[in-house]
């Protein structure tokens, strides 16, 4: 040993009992280590989800066992504010990820401030459980209603694959134009496997944007990525299915559409669902996107001749894939048993020709005028036609291809304005509008 490690050394050793009584003295025991405060439970803004004329759902992240709820009222200091909790009535949900709560019983086109929180839950055992006390955001926040009477307008996002840079410029943009319900018109995600995954995608999607749907209502429709994944056959413990309310009886399993009247517009979501056929060995014959395909087609029957949709004066539908593409080589979707044909340049979905056949004569029978689509990450518009009397609008997506001008992520919006609704076509890298379209 040299003399120096010999001197520091004995330093050590000489200082050693004190600095441990020191240390001793600081740190807390075993049980006062156990009490010490955790950290935060509420760990992301909230999300509003599933907008409707008198319900909507309201989605927040915690980091540990919790019971949520919402408290809100239609003054702004929420005065009077009625609190609804997870879980609804009689057993109340305890999660140690996410809170769901869902708002029933609202006013048509009504605006309601509200606030979140959550009590956390120390739970042992069905017959050993304490409520350790509530935490409250403090943030107050407001949304509105849709309904015939409601105003504003409404914007579709879609094909953001939580692509950070993407989701910055579009949610800037959406920040700029304020729309009172967004749709995002599917692939959300990639392939989702976990619930902590899920949360960072749609709860948590870019730090720059942590309460990008605290104040505006998202509307999912979901695209052929969004059923991939573990997780994402649970989806529906983060983002909720709608309210069972909507689709009574056969329809009950179809959580994912919507029909529902924002002012002079009728707003029709439906879901193509994979890009691939259920016969495609690439998925194990675990998925049945025919029939669900045909159930929706029933069900969009049906709500076409409900009033809210029969006396609105636009209806416009949302899918993901596209129900036409004029490209021959485009694949459309229906080439048995695996998706494979050397007449097309792969071996998936490209459109839906099926979806097209299934739902087009209802669209053009109810006098549906806009088809606003995604999928390919490029942006098309494709008026109307013989034979094809809807316009079909294509959304930009993710990638971003220099020297090809219709490649970009897109906001695409639209509003009724002196009885016409006028759809516009928001370039987010670039920053231009490319396309403006009116419907009379």
């Amino acid at each position: 040993m040299n003399r120096r490690t010999f001197l520091f050394s004995a330093l050590a050793a000489t200082a050693a009992p004190d600095a441990v009584r020191a240390a001793a003295a600081k740190a807390p025991s075993g049980k006062a280590a156990a009490r010490k405060k955790p950290g935060r439970l509420i760990v992301s803004a909230p999300m509003l989800q599933n907008v409707a004329e008198t319900s909507i759902g309201v989605a927040f992240a915690v980091s540990a066992d919790a019971s949520g709820w919402v408290d809100y009222a239609e003054s702004p200091d929420l005065s009077g504010a009625i609190r609804a909790y997870s879980g609804g009535h009689g057993l109340m949900e305890v999660n140690d990820k996410v809170a769901l709560v869902r708002l029933t019983s609202l006013k048509p086109a009504t605006r309601y401030y509200y606030r979140v929180g959550a009590d956390r839950i120390l739970y042992k055992g069905g017959y050993s459980m304490k409520n350790l006390g509530p935490e409250t955001d403090s943030a107050i926040h407001s949304f509105t209603t849709l309904g015939a009477a409601a105003s504003g307008s409404f914007c579709v996002i879609n094909d953001t694959h939580n692509r950070k840079p993407i989701l910055d410029m579009v949610f800037a943009k959406l920040a700029e134009l304020k729309p009172a319900a967004v749709v995002w018109n599917g692939d959300v995600s990639n392939c989702t496997e976990t619930i902590d995954e899920a949360i960072d995608i749609f709860l948590r999607p870019h730090e720059n944007h942590p309460a990008y749907a605290a104040d505006t209502p998202y509307l999912f429709v979901p695209g052929n990525h969004d059923f991939r994944g573990r997780f994402m056959r649970r989806l529906e413990n983060l983002m909720m299915l709608r309210e069972p309310a909507e689709r009574p009886g056969e329809y009950a399993e179809l959580g994912r559409n919507f029909a529902q009247r924002f002012g002079d517009v009728a707003l029709i979501g439906l879901d193509t669902g994979e890009d691939k056929l259920d016969t495609n060995p690439k998925f194990a014959g675990i998925f049945r996107m025919q029939p669900y395909r045909e159930l929706q087609t029933r069900w969009l029957a049906h709500v076409l001749e409900t009033p809210a949709v029969k006396t609105a004066k636009f209806k416009v539908a949302f899918c993901h894939i596209p129900l036409f593409d004029p490209r021959p080589e485009q694949n459309p979707g229906d080439v048995a048993p695996d998706d494979s044909d050397p007449q097309y340049s792969h071996p998936w979905a490209s459109w839906q020709r099926t979806c097209a056949k299934l739902w087009g004569p209802l669209f053009e029978k109810a006098g549906v005028q806009l088809v606003v689509s995604a999928h390919q990450h490029c942006f098309r518009y494709n008026a109307p036609e013989p034979g094809r009397p809807w316009a079909q609008m294509v959304g930009g997506g993710c990638d971003i291809v220099p020297g090809k001008k219709w490649y970009f992520p897109s906001v695409i919006e639209g509003r009724v304005e002196g009885g016409r609704l006028q759809v516009i076509v928001h370039d987010v890298l670039y920053k231009r509008v490319v396309c403006r379209k009116v419907f009379a």
